[in-house]
């Protein structure tokens, strides 16, 4: 037990940290949510398109858009002089009939103008879709109204949360996967079509589910384990086996292993599990810490094994006061061997003083 313990506590110093950039997390129960990852691109929505044509022949005598602009409803973007007679000939005024981005213009200054043509296009992007491929396997358990959470690599800030408004009206065959359409707001106009989506699907959720983040979670899959920051020791964390259960938006439920409260180490967990010896001990750490004597476990000493260590550390007999005999039986037998050798050397000489006269 004592070597167990001693080997599933890691102990660095200041400089370890560091060097290791350890970070925790606080373990908590929360709302559990199982997701579904899909991949997705922005698209404008077909409804929130507008064209703007002239209904009679001519040429462009002014123009007031281009493209990229943004316009407001009622604008003036092009005047017409018409081919009708008159002197000067009608002009005519097109005005944009929604307010948005100018996506396509058609003409230029001086150009003839015919009813069939389009001029410009305009696109109201305040709103935007999100074509998302989920994949078929995973589709059956998503209906119309689930929620997602939806980023774009593009652009930071939060996770930007939608709901499905629909399917798409055929499945993609070599992406083995069914679009589903999301709509967002684009207020701030930071979203383009054809920008790249990540979502999370939310498909259930579960209160007070103990969970980590999944890059807390290391070992092979037989036998997974988390590093869990000792409760006394500064700089110390013990290596916790866990069982787990389901995972979701980057974090997974744990059954077994750890309690609410405990600091598990999410950035440089992968790290702690090749960290070498050569560092103090359990045990010297926490006589350190504490300023009393340790077992190898980092378990405390009971009085009797606390007054035995220091039986055997005041005469040099014993380990850790374990074994060996009490220092005063010591003492007293080595004096009275020390006397009973010199009163037998006494006896030895006076009788070799005696042993001439009886010749």
């Amino acid at each position: 037990m004592a070597e167990e313990a001693s080997d599933n506590t890691v102990i660095l110093d200041e400089v370890g940290v560091k060097n290791l950039r350890i970070k925790t997390v606080m373990c908590d129960e929360r709302d559990f949510e199982q997701t579904v990852f899909a991949i997705g691109r922005v698209e404008d929505i077909p409804g929130n398109q507008y064209a703007v044509s002239s209904r009679i022949s001519g040429r462009a005598i002014k123009v007031n858009a281009f493209i990229g602009d943004y316009v407001k409803k009622g604008q003036i973007l092009v005047s017409v002089e018409s081919r009708q007679p008159g002197d000067p000939p009608p002009v005519i005024e097109f005005k944009a009939p929604h307010s948005g981005l100018i996506t396509k213009a058609h003409v230029l200054k001086g150009q003839p103008v015919e009813p069939e043509e389009e001029l410009f296009d305009i696109s109201d992007r305040t709103s935007l879709w999100i074509a998302a491929q989920i994949p078929e396997q995973r589709a059956a358990g998503i209906k119309v109204g689930t929620k997602a959470r939806i980023s774009f690599p593009a652009v930071d800030g939060d996770p930007i949360e939608a709901k499905l408004l629909r399917f798409g009206v055929k499945a993609n065959r070599n992406a083995g996967a069914v679009v589903g359409i999301f709509e967002v707001k684009n207020e701030d106009g930071l979203l383009f079509p054809g920008m790249r989506a990540e979502l999370e699907i939310i498909t259930s959720t579960r209160p007070n589910v103990l969970a980590v983040p999944e890059v807390a979670v290391q070992g092979d899959p037989s036998s997974r384990v988390v590093y869990v920051k000792h409760v006394e020791l500064e700089n110390a964390f013990v290596k916790s086996p866990v069982i787990l259960g389901e995972k979701g938006d980057g974090w997974i439920e744990v059954k077994q292993g750890i309690f609410p409260g405990d600091e598990v180490v999410t950035r440089g967990a992968y790290s702690l599990g090749f960290v070498g010896g050569g560092g103090i001990s359990l045990r010297e750490a926490l006589d350190a810490a504490h300023g009393h004597p340790h077992n190898e476990d980092g378990s405390e000493m009971t009085p009797e094994q606390e007054a035995a260590q220091k039986g055997g550390d005041d005469h040099g007999y014993g380990e850790g006061g374990k074994s060996g005999a009490p220092g005063w039986l010591i003492y007293y037998a080595g004096a009275s061997t020390l006397l009973l050798v010199f009163f037998a050397q006494l006896w030895w000489n006076l009788k070799r003083k005696e042993s001439p006269r009886h010749a």
